[in-house]
């Protein structure tokens, strides 16, 4: 099978042409599709040297004490190449070796002619905390699950992406990506699962991919929680928190456990940074900068929404589901969401955000938060009439700005609204599908501002 294009290959390419170019560190959970990334951008060069620190005997190379030039003599040699020729030096699972960490730096002050990129697995950097990369020697972007764009072109729907790529969405087009969007958050954006089904478009073995993903996943956490007393605890939030996306969490006793907020926390700290999932604290202002409010309950999101469904066993309903709103309450269609958000987010992490106002008289809670230039905007995922959306209401009479959004499964308009305290906003109603695009549409509906009421 041809390789399916994922958009960091344009990150990838701007890298390449930088004249002051790091070492550059692949970030990302197990099987999202770092090494066959590499692999694929290695054709835009000359030569291309992969080696794998799990080897011993690549490993062996990097290990010996001796100058860094012997050493590229040494690789050079064995993988009969040319020193003169523009070369991609690949290093998987550097974490295995701290010598192979510590001559980063060095490939950056003494070699920026070869291009390096390094991979490995965040698991065992997080356990393993001697290794330390070389602060502002090395650069570092993010590989995440296949998104919605990178599937419709894995599948071959090049029209639709098309349509996809306008921005609104054509109005012909709306409901095969709606049904294309729900086959999506079914199959999942792990690369194999997107492989399997794009070979056979059959879900049963897009199953077993997950299983098997699942159990490999599990085998990881067996490995490396040997080196933590936390055996027990890793296991147990590894069991349980695929079936809990976008729920907010408390740390004492989590599922039903007898374990307390300390473990808890410790642990998910563990597997948090191996990108298996994600802590996210609320905010609990409306300005800028960003700051997340530690003492209030955090929210948990996941690696992807396919393992979700897969684990939660919602696959069959998701095959002829209308809404996806519908689906666990609703969590399944936030997930998609913040996962969408982030999938092109190739130099950070952070950037999910959500809000809660705690009052005994008027609580209120908003999906997403998505910060565009100096405005905090709120974004919410509902079905059903504006006249639901009491906590965006709340928030907006908060703000000194006049966008909101709702991400629905209906197509695209807008409506003029006004808070119970008068203030008039206007309310962007996108399409699910088309969260990755928000910036787009908000950055239209600014030149276009409804007048603030006094």
């Amino acid at each position: 099978m041809k390789l399916f294009n994922r958009s960091i290959e344009a990150y990838l390419d701007s890298w390449k042409q930088d004249s002051s170019r790091k070492p550059l560190i692949l970030r990302g959970a197990r099987q999202t599709g770092k090494t066959t990334v590499v692999q694929k951008f290695a054709k835009n060069y000359t030569q291309y040297i992969s080696v794998n620190l799990e080897k011993y005997e690549d490993k062996k190379i990097f290990d010996e004490e001796r100058p860094l030039h012997s050493l590229l003599d040494e690789l050079f040699f064995i993988r009969n190449m040319r020193r003169t020729e523009e070369t991609l030096i690949f290093i998987d699972e550097i974490q295995q070796s701290q010598r192979a960490v510590m001559l980063l730096r060095y490939f950056y002050e003494e070699y920026p002619q070869y291009h390096i990129i390094a991979a490995g697995s965040l698991l065992e950097q997080t356990i393993d905390m001697h290794l330390a990369f070389p602060v502002g020697r090395v650069t570092y972007a993010y590989v995440h699950p296949v998104s919605f764009s990178e599937f419709l072109a894995a599948i071959g729907e090049t029209v639709t992406l098309q349509a996809y790529n306008t921005v609104p969405i054509p109005d012909y087009a709306h409901q095969k990506l709606l049904s294309l969007f729900h086959r999506y958050v079914l199959i999942g954006g792990m690369p194999e699962a997107v492989k399997i089904y794009t070979e056979t478009r059959d879900l049963n073995l897009v199953s077993a991919i997950y299983n098997n993903l699942l159990s490999a996943y599990a085998d990881d956490v067996e490995k490396y929680s040997k080196k933590s007393q936390q055996n027990s605890v890793i296991h147990h939030l590894f069991s349980t928190m695929f079936r809990m996306p976008c729920q907010r969490i408390t740390y004492n006793r989590y599922g039903n456990s007898l374990y307390g907020s300390r473990q808890v926390k410790e642990a998910f700290q563990h597997l948090e940074k191996a990108m298996l999932c994600r802590v996210l604290y609320p905010l609990t202002s409306n300005e800028i900068p960003l700051l997340q409010n530690l003492r209030k309950k955090p929210r948990l999101h996941l690696l992807d929404t396919g393992l979700c469904c897969y684990l939660m066993g919602i696959q069959k309903e998701l095959i002829s589901i209308q809404d996806l709103s519908n689906a666990s309450r609703g969590t399944i269609a936030e997930h998609i969401v913040g996962q969408e958000l982030t999938a092109t987010s190739y130099t950070q992490l952070d950037n999910l955000n959500f809000w809660v106002r705690e009052k005994s008289q008027s609580s209120a809670e908003i999906d997403y938060i998505f910060q565009y230039e100096n405005h905090l905007l709120p974004v919410e995922v509902k079905s059903g009439s504006a006249g639901t959306l009491k906590s965006l209401f709340q928030y907006m009479d908060r703000t000194n700005h006049q966008i909101a959004v709702r991400l629905y499964r209906g197509k695209f308009s807008k409506d003029t609204l006004t808070t119970p305290n008068g203030k008039k906003f206007t309310l962007l109603n996108i399409p699910y599908f088309h969260a990755a695009k928000i910036r787009e549409y908000v950055s239209s509906a600014m030149l276009h501002p409804v007048p603030l009421s006094n």
